[in-house]
């Protein structure tokens, strides 16, 4: 099965891609949509929308999972980033998926194995489970991949009870 990860956002989108049979994982695709900084929010979101699509249609995922939005101090970001999570949903629905929303925390322990692991520790780990050379770049694309990661460990910890 192919699973899409999304770390969204508004200004740098990251996506991973990877096959997972039950048991190994394998990166198919991983990267960044970007938007363009100081274009009006309504056009960046056509732009993250039309960029989504494109992926969505060239690599026909199975399973897709979305992060969890969390506010940190500037709500004006959060709101921003909210919409363009909306915008995000709204692309994969159309397409016939049902995302799935997982927090940093579960990701983490997911991933690593503790819910409270550093950003970095996450990062090589997500490296190893997918036999990269480096830690993918953007971050955004490491944490798409992590969503990836966690999701199919999800489905499989649900098949196996």
């Amino acid at each position: 099965m192919t699973i899409l990860g999304i770390d969204p956002g508004y200004g740098i989108i990251g996506y991973g891609l990877v096959k997972y049979d039950g048991r190994r994982f394998t990166p198919i695709q991983f990267g960044a949509i970007r938007t363009e900084a100081g274009a009006p929010m309504y056009s960046r979101l056509c732009e993250l929308y039309a960029d989504l699509n494109t992926l969505l249609d060239t690599f026909h995922p199975d399973e897709a999972a979305v992060e969890e939005l969390y506010f940190n101090q500037n709500i004006t970001t959060g709101i921003q980033v909210a919409q363009a999570r909306g915008v995000i949903l709204l692309a994969l629905a159309q397409k016939g998926l049902s995302p799935v929303a997982y927090s940093p925390s579960q990701v983490k322990m997911s991933v690593v194995g503790y819910g409270k692991a550093e950003k970095r520790q996450v990062m090589e780990m997500t490296r190893i489970l997918l036999g990269l050379e480096k830690v993918p770049r953007p971050d955004d694309a490491a944490d798409a991949l992590a969503l990836a990661v966690c999701h199919g460990h999800s489905l499989r910890g649900a098949s196996l009870k």
